[in-house]
């Protein structure tokens, strides 16, 4: 729905607005609305690119010409648009940030043409009628834009040329992503490592891991029981659109491959490119058979080529295998190439082989089946082209007047369009191919004309149901590598890109269309465009052949929710990212080519870059499908054909047109949300649990210091006891001699003599002093060091002994101490007797 205009006071600045050297008369009152834009007041001013945009540009991007006051009719929003080396980039005025619909690179442009559309001039003003200059850009994914210029500022025409020049560039280095150089989405490894570690898993060989010496000197040619890598086409010599590694049959030479080549258009021979790890029972796919106009030609090579994909297997049932040629092609068409000499094979040369036609159209009839479902969903979107809503275009409610006729009518323009048709061609044929290969075990040669456009559909899609590991990231890289890649879908042809030759690209003509009336000329049909005529229309091989691949893996994905790794988002940012030009690994036709232009040194690597996109969000991140359980889907999906009824795909058609339909509703966005939420709590829970393990560390660990401390202290408290009751002994015996002892509290020893009237206590060990009654002035002292004495009472009694001299001599044997001396020989006696006895706890303990 059409937004409704802003006025001047609800809107934000714009980013030139604080730019000084605009005038009033420069900026746009009302700027942010269609109808408030003066068309024919403002006059063409040289500005300077904003400084904020440099955030906005990526690596080696560079702003080629700008447009101020551009309004994105769709959304009718005003804003910058700037034409870049890289893409059309449109910056809205209000939010100061990058519209996305208005956002397009310029390899994914289509086609683009000028429109000028008089608007109604007002009476007595017919001479000064204004007009609005608009741009029509039409895309390869969905989206139809028109820009609306100001009149006389030549900023139409500046960007037009700009476009002329940049989006259609002549040579394969004039693309942007030859422009930043290496970086850090380059891939570090050889696609060709990656095909041959493909080729190992698919013969069973996993233990094996290719390198890049053993691609140089050519020592992959390993094989098992049944099949065999053949070295064959290395250089490209036998067929360049071919890969460098071949799958074949062990029973084939390489003699005898280079003879059954000639016989397939482009030298497409028949070549494996899936085979079962049991039954072994193959998907093969070629070109056609070159028959010639009376459709009679045979080839003996080619046919026991042919044969050996089916007898080449022993050990199954008695039964007879069957060989299905399954032609993608209708009929009619197989048979109107015999005027070329093509055509299709004959079971009756081919042993044991029925011919299947799918019926699937050509490049031709896909591209213009794409462009009228997006003139469909742009006339019926919310959001189109016009500005106009599809509820009220016509002047009535919706679906035109919202009588059940006009709403039919609008369904049948669905219908109209094609698609979904052979979107559902494509799902059964592959369907079909994997029910043979899996329920009776037979192979399956598949082709079309050329062997790389509706077969490279039908292998890889049929390799997808067949095989649980292409359904998972990893695998859906190195089936795209091999099957479209490798076996040489041309995607610059495909892409309408140049390649390394240049000659296959052709400039699209663009012509300026004038037209007036009202605005309805502005949503012209995208198939229909005057920009191009109708013949060059029909020559160009542009062609969303790989887009509707991507269609049908995502009808799959809608089927089986469960069975792949990968989501829709995924499969939009790849098809993005492809169309965008902006990394190498779609360039050119062929592996030849890309290693020609040295593709792979000279760009970055989509497949690093949607892998880098991931590594932040881990398995939450939205290209993982959450519901995905490979547990319950280990073998092969064979959808019944009942089941392969397609839908509109929301994600990538309806996101342009109708952006809230394509996300409403979405189970798996919800899920999303709910497991990031569930991942957040998971993360505080494991952040609480390693506190409370931290917390029951330190609980340990103070629980392990208080019981050491109340070792401890019980030890101190035993050995208390036990000095205490020691020290009881010491002054029992001590007592024994005639002494009183006492003990302070702060462990100070008091000896006195009972002889002594005064009884003056002594201190000990430190010092001891006496004081006796005959001679009061005569006192000793002695300071006693740890290890200056043998025992206590051998202190004791020298400090104690009255008749020392002062410079601490004995006087003994004068008849003087001969009483005291009796007393010290007692003793001393006594003392050695004690100095014998073990003191144990229980001697002092009472009997």
């Amino acid at each position: 729905m059409a937004m409704p205009p802003r006025t001047r006071s609800g809107r934000t600045t714009p980013l030139h607005d604080s730019d000084p050297r605009f005038s009033e008369s420069d900026r746009i009152d009302g700027a942010g609305s269609w109808d408030a834009i003066e068309w024919t007041k403002v006059d063409p001013v040289s500005r300077s690119i904003p400084q904020g945009l440099q955030q906005f540009l990526l690596e080696a991007e560079q702003v080629i010409v700008e447009g101020y006051g551009v309004v994105l009719v769709n959304t009718d929003e005003a804003g910058t648009l700037f034409v870049t080396n890289y893409r059309l980039l449109f910056l809205s005025d209000g939010s100061r940030s990058i519209i996305g619909l208005g956002t397009i690179p310029l390899a994914t442009i289509e086609k683009f043409s000028k429109i000028t559309v008089k608007l109604p001039s007002a009476p007595r003003q017919v001479d000064k009628n204004p007009s609005q200059r608009l741009l029509q850009v039409i895309g390869k994914d969905m989206r139809i834009i028109v820009f609306g210029f100001r009149p006389r500022t030549k900023q139409r025409r500046g960007v037009y040329d700009a476009l002329v020049r940049c989006s259609r560039p002549a040579r394969l280095w004039d693309l942007y992503a030859f422009v930043p150089g290496p970086s850090k989405f380059s891939s570090n490894t050889n696609p060709k490592v990656r095909l041959l570690n493909e080729y190992f898993r698919l013969l069973g060989l996993g233990s094996y891991q290719a390198s890049s010496r053993i691609v140089e000197d050519g020592s992959y040619t390993l094989a098992n029981d049944w099949w065999r890598i053949s070295s064959i086409n290395s250089n490209y010599a036998m067929c360049p659109t071919y890969p460098f590694a071949l799958l074949i049959p062990n029973t084939i030479s390489d003699a005898e491959i280079q003879q059954a080549c000639s016989f397939r258009a482009r030298c497409r021979l028949p070549a494996i490119s899936w085979c079962h790890p049991r039954t072994g029972a193959v998907l093969a796919r070629s070109s056609q058979p070159m028959v010639g106009l009376m459709m009679n030609m045979r080839s003996n090579v080619d046919e026991k080529l042919v044969a050996a994909l089916w007898t080449q297997v022993v050990g199954i049932r008695e039964r007879r295998r069957k060989l299905y040629i399954a032609d993608a092609r209708p009929r009619k068409n197989a048979l109107a190439n015999g005027a070329m000499g093509g055509g299709s094979e004959s079971s009756a040369n081919y042993s044991q082989s029925e011919i299947v036609f799918f019926g699937i159209d050509n490049i031709h009839a896909m591209r213009e089946s794409l462009a009228r479902l997006r003139d469909y969903v742009d006339t019926h979107g919310a959001i189109s082209s016009d500005g106009m809503s599809s509820y009220l275009r016509h002047g009535g409610w919706t679906w035109g007047g919202g009588n059940l006729s006009s709403m039919s009518a609008s369904v049948s323009t669905l219908g109209d369009s094609g698609w979904l048709s052979h979107v559902q061609s494509v799902l059964a044929g592959s369907a079909w191919i994997a029910a043979r290969v899996a329920l009776e075990s037979a192979s399956v040669l598949v082709h079309c004309s050329d062997g790389w456009d509706r077969t490279t559909q039908l292998v890889s899609l049929a390799s997808l149901l067949l095989d649980p590991y292409y359904r998972t990231i990893k695998g859906f890289q190195a089936l795209v590598e091999k099957d479209w890649l490798a076996f040489g879908h041309p995607f610059s042809d495909r892409l309408g890109i140049p390649t390394v030759s240049g000659s296959d690209s052709l400039p699209g003509e663009f012509s300026r269309q004038s037209s007036t009336g009202s605005m309805s000329p502005v949503r012209q049909t995208s198939s229909s465009s005057a920009s191009q005529s109708t013949s060059s229309h029909a020559q160009n091989n542009s062609s969303p052949i790989f887009l509707q691949w991507i269609d049908c893996v995502s009808q799959l994905l809608r089927m089986y929710p469960f069975a792949f790794e990968f989501s829709s988002v995924f499969l939009v940012d790849l098809i993005d990212s492809m169309l965008s030009c902006r990394f190498g690994n779609f360039f050119c036709n062929s592996e030849k080519e890309r290693q020609q232009a040295g593709v792979y040194d000279a760009c970055g690597c989509l497949w690093m870059y949607l892998a880098d996109l991931r590594v932040s969000d881990g398995r939450s991140h939205v290209h993982y499908n959450h519901f995905y359980e490979p547990s319950k889907f280990q073998g092969p999906l064979l959808p019944p054909a009942a089941a392969l009824a397609p839908t509109l795909w929301p994600q990538f058609h309806l996101r342009w047109a109708c952006p809230a339909e394509a996300q409403a509703g979405e189970i798996e966005a919800q899920c999303r949300d709910m497991a990031k939420k569930i991942s957040e709590l998971q993360k505080a829970k494991d952040l609480a649990e390693a506190k409370v393990r931290e917390s029951a560390a330190t609980i340990e660990s103070l629980t392990d210091d208080l019981r050491n401390e109340k070792i401890s202290s019980s030890s101190a408290k035993d050995w208390g006891k036990r000095s205490k009751k020691e020290t009881e002994a010491i002054k029992r015996a001590i007592q024994s001699l005639g002494c009183k002892v006492h003990f302070s509290e702060d462990g100070d020893c008091f000896v006195g003599i009972e002889n002594n009237p005064t009884e003056i206590p002594q201190k000990l060990p430190f010092s001891v002093s006496e004081t006796h009654d005959q001679n009061p002035d005569a006192c000793a002292r002695a300071d006693v060091a740890d290890d200056d004495y043998d025992s206590p009472i051998s202190r004791v009694c020298e400090s104690l002994c009255p008749l020392r001299t002062r410079d601490g001599g004995c006087r003994w044997p004068e008849a003087g101490c001969a009483q005291f001396g009796s007393q010290f020989v007692g003793l001393k006696a006594n003392f050695d007797a004690f100095e014998t006895l073990s003191i144990y706890d229980s001697y002092f303990e009472s009997q």
